[in-house]
């Protein structure tokens, strides 16, 4: 589609979008469906169910989040439920304030401006869509005209709530253009948005000392007063602030504990009865939510101010720790990477993955579970199976530190680094090792760590290193298989025989000599070995198995060498211990044979094919995994 089409097809799109009518026409809109008079912390809810919900083993996941808020699921699910979904049922959480606590780089920020966007998008649907008194500066809800005596009577026959007065603007409004006639007033449809501050607010704190408070509330407009003759006529004030602004929608305060003590004191009314004192006039009513953010030690200090209760008793506080999953956090620095203007440097397979594990191992407690380290720990987390610990244990671990995540390395700090390195390097590709590398060298810079600290990262580093070897070794190792999927099935299936007699107590026949023969045990434990499956073990595992396979058959399918996961994984490491000394060979030596050397380009043609490597780091990988099996 041409530009200029595109353009054509918005500007007819906020065409169709337009609606103005009269009051009396809102109320017969409203008679065929009620929800346009919902509130904002309704509209808000409404907004992030609108895009889906997931239940994933008993836990909530919003897919509204899932595209920019990468390992929070447990934070945004408490964050939606105990707040959203009860603020939207008008209990009392409404009237708090939230605010997002947790360290820097964490989320809080890129979490409100999802809000705020998803709110933007919701008003332009049927199902968003937001109606106001037409000139309003506050855009405020048009059924506020209702007189107060006669609002019972209509939410019953609406089935709608009415909460909220007349600003002083529609007020006068109302009295001296349309003389008292509600009926009369003209309405029309608003689209939310920050840009033309519609529903949308964002307060940030500067200088208390020149910052005025007129920033929420609005401000007289002194060049009037001569033309109105009063300050409290509606007619010399601009009802511009934040607070107004905002009014249907949200309020983002920015930094709200870093705040002069007079700007908090005006929410105390506004989440408490829902309305604010501005200028020479009555409480004016608002119907937003206010979303903060602030960091721990911050909150720590405003706490333990007595002067403060009265506002804290008003807040509802979420924390938003750092994502301790490792798969998660490589999406996270994907995407950072992806927003800039590197995204030509070929970034190698697992060089954001090394860095992940190093952030991840600088944010986790040390368990007091016995056995469980912290590479097991993190392995758990990311939704991999350990031997020897169940989904309880997880579970347990989960909530053995109420504050783990909230410390250690932030993706700002790691992704700074990979910059620097892509910069300073001039780089065409940049593997685990670059990365790592970049990682330890900006560790004696970075302003907030300890020397015990460095210390303890730098043996992180050391783990992260130990983790991609392990890795590189078992890609090169898998690319040198040649017909892998075959080797595995044949592997697989013979496995599959033996466990079979051992389990029935019966022989095999051997295919070759129709000769019966006692199960394999060798074979079966120098696989079941490959995954730490110890000898007491053994016989549990091996009816396991049988138990899947008996389990597929019913439903009529067949089990495949991929449908067990640790299976494949003993099948896979097995093959690959058999080619290791094929491998060392071929990759160390200096001058290769002819043979030796097709071989290698056939694996790097199957890592460039197969496994996302460049010509490069192809290369790099070959002579990195030679040094480590030669070692």
């Amino acid at each position: 589609m041409d530009i200029f089409e595109r353009i054509a097809t918005h500007r007819a799109e906020n065409d169709r979008l337009a609606w103005s009518g009269t009051f009396k026409d809102y109320i017969e809109l409203l008679r065929v469906d009620p929800s346009p008079a919902k509130t904002a912390h309704s509209r808000v809810y409404d907004m992030i169910k609108s895009h889906g919900v997931e239940d994933i083993n008993g836990r909530k996941r919003y897919k509204f989040f899932e595209q920019e808020i990468f390992g929070l699921d447990r934070a945004v699910e408490k964050l939606v439920e105990e707040y959203f979904h009860s603020a939207a049922r008008r209990l009392d959480v409404r009237k708090r304030i939230l605010l997002l606590m947790g360290p820097v780089s964490g989320g809080k920020s890129t979490l409100v401006t999802l809000l705020k966007r998803g709110l933007e998008q919701y008003s332009r649907t049927d199902a968003g869509a937001v109606y106001a008194i037409e000139g309003c500066p506050m855009h405020e809800d048009p059924l506020h005209l209702i007189p107060l005596e006669l609002r019972p009577e209509i939410e019953r026959e609406l089935d709608v709530r009415i909460e909220g007065n007349l600003c002083p603007s529609c007020q006068m409004r109302l009295k001296n253009d349309y003389h008292g006639d509600i009926e009369r007033v003209a309405v029309t449809r608003v689209l939310l948005s920050e840009e033309e501050r519609v529903g949308i607010g964002t307060f940030s704190p500067s200088d208390p000392k020149s910052q005025d408070i007129a920033d929420l509330t609005g401000s007289i407009d002194f060049s009037t007063i001569t033309e109105f003759g009063s300050e409290s006529d509606p007619r010399a004030y601009r009802f511009d602030g934040e607070l107004n602004k905002a009014n249907r929608g949200l309020m983002e305060f920015q930094e709200m504990l870093k705040c002069d003590e007079k700007f908090l004191w005006n929410l105390l009314s506004l989440t408490q009865e829902g309305n604010f004192k501005a200028g020479r006039f009555a409480l004016i009513s608002a119907d937003e939510l206010i979303v903060a953010h602030t960091n721990e030690t911050e909150y720590k200090s405003f706490i333990s101010n007595k002067k403060n209760e009265a506002l804290q008793s008003r807040m509802i506080v979420m924390p938003v720790p750092y994502n301790l999953r490792v798969s998660e956090e490589e999406k996270i620095y994907a995407k950072l990477i992806g927003q800039s203007d590197m995204k030509h440097v070929h970034i190698a397979p697992h060089a954001l993955r090394a860095a992940a594990i190093f952030s991840i191992l600088t944010r986790l407690k040390e368990s007091k579970k016995q056995g469980m380290d912290l590479i097991k720990k993190l392995r758990m987390y990311d939704g991999e199976e350990v031997e020897g610990y169940k989904e309880a244990d997880l579970k347990e671990m989960q909530t053995e530190y109420l504050d783990e995540g909230m410390s250690g390395i932030d993706p700002r700090y790691v992704i700074n680094r990979i910059s620097s390195a892509l910069i300073k390097g001039d780089l065409q590709c940049m593997n685990a090792l670059d990365v790592l590398r970049a990682i330890k060298d900006g560790l004696d810079q970075h302003p907030s760590i300890t020397k015990e600290e460095r210390e303890r990262y730098l043996n992180f580093i050391s783990i992260a290193r130990k983790e991609y070897d392990i890795l590189a070794k078992s890609e090169v190792q898998k690319a040198f298989v040649y017909s892998f999927e075959e080797s595995a099935k044949t592997l697989f299936e013979n496995y599959l025989d033996n466990i079979e007699a051992f389990c029935n107590w019966s022989k095999i026949r051997d295919p070759l000599t129709d000769e019966e023969m006692e199960p394999d045990e060798r074979l079966m434990r120098s696989i079941e070995e490959q995954i730490g499956i110890s000898e007491n073990a053994k016989k549990a595992f091996r009816e396991e198995i049988l138990i899947r396979i008996s389990s597929y058959s019913r439903k009529g399918k067949k089990f495949e060498y991929n449908n067990h996961d640790r299976l494949r994984e003993a099948i896979e490491k097995k093959l690959f211990t058999d080619l290791k000394d094929i491998v060392k060979i071929t990759t160390s030596s200096k001058t290769p044979d002819e043979s030796q050397l097709k071989r290698i380009n056939e694996v790097s043609r199957r890592l460039i094919d197969e496994h996302n490597y460049c010509p490069i780091c192809a290369n790099e990988l070959l002579k990195y995994v030679g040094s480590l099996l030669n070692r």
